[in-house]
């Protein structure tokens, strides 16, 4: 029998977990999992529950944050990932075809699909779905101070940004040379192909393929925002002549001032000058079975 410990972010999302914990109790196969629920107490406890956890399968249940923390505390381990997502974005969770219904997420973990997934670093630091730099970074930051949650916030924030905010310049390059120099919008690095809510800035992104993808939008035109923001729902952002794209190992973006970065949807204010790179089949984790790319 395998020892499967559930970690609970009880306020993530601003959504009750009891829903969730029944889901836990009620559909996890008792036959084949001995179970046990845990809760994050403050910032970063979920990153400690996860180090310090001896279970075979070790599952986040929560949001971006929540599933950031404990699966950094799985790096490097022979533990197995899971993800029942509950936040405002779940990103990674719908890159693995993670459904956001508990009681189907808890089935998903009974089949046990697991891949190993490539761990993205942005400096030092481990990340699983995407980093970004510029309007994406400061929106981010914007919505960790907000009190307010749900797509609608992060709309409104975004608006708000956009008409405000200068844009950031970028030398981007990759150990082959010069990719990029000038203004932009966005730069991602995506280990996965969405920044949440299926928001695809990255369609081709794979979790397997030992590679990141570096996305940068130049600058636009507010004219130009429905058809991109319809590009990027649909999950076709490359088809627009406005992205950028390159695949490889690792990449370094400097960029002319500080300000807000992100990955995976945590925000933070970080300096000019940055290293993004990949470490191949690093986290086992619980993919859904059903999804054709991972």
């Amino acid at each position: 029998m395998l020892s499967a410990e559930f970690i609970v972010n009880p306020i993530s999302g601003g959504k009750d977990k009891s829903r969730v914990v029944s889901a836990i109790g009620r559909y996890l196969d008792a036959s084949r999992f001995d179970a046990s629920v845990v809760y994050t107490e403050h910032a970063g406890h979920g990153y400690e529950l996860a180090r310090a956890s001896g279970a075979d399968v070790v599952v986040a249940v929560g949001g971006d944050g929540t599933v950031s923390e404990v699966a950094r505390g799985l790096v490097g381990t022979s533990r197995t990932f899971g993800i029942i997502p509950c936040g405002s974005g779940d990103g990674l969770a719908l890159h693995l075809g993670l459904s956001r219904s508990p009681e189907s997420a808890v089935k998903t973990i009974n089949a046990l699909n697991v891949i190993n997934a490539d761990v993205a670093y942005l400096n030092d630091s481990p990340f699983f779905c995407t980093a970004g730099f510029g309007l994406d970074a400061s929106v981010a930051l914007d919505f960790a101070k907000s009190s307010r949650r749900g797509l609608g916030r992060y709309i409104s924030l975004a608006w708000e940004e956009w008409k405000e905010k200068p844009l950031d310049t970028y030398r981007i390059s990759s150990p082959d040379g010069i990719l990029f120099e000038g203004e932009a919008v966005f730069v991602v690095a995506a280990n996965a192909n969405q920044w949440g809510n299926q928001a695809r800035i990255a369609p081709m992104a794979s979790l397997t393929d030992g590679l990141l993808d570096l996305v940068v939008i130049p600058r636009f035109s507010t004219l130009e925002i429905p058809d991109l923001v319809t590009r990027l729902m649909t999950g076709h952002a490359d088809s627009s002549h406005r992205f950028l794209h390159w695949s490889g190992p690792s990449f370094r973006i400097e960029r002319a001032a500080e300000g807000a970065v992100h990955f995976d949807g945590d925000p933070f204010e970080a300096g000019t000058d940055f290293t993004v790179s990949v470490r191949p089949g690093a986290l086992k984790v619980i993919a859904s079975a059903q999804k054709r790319k991972i």
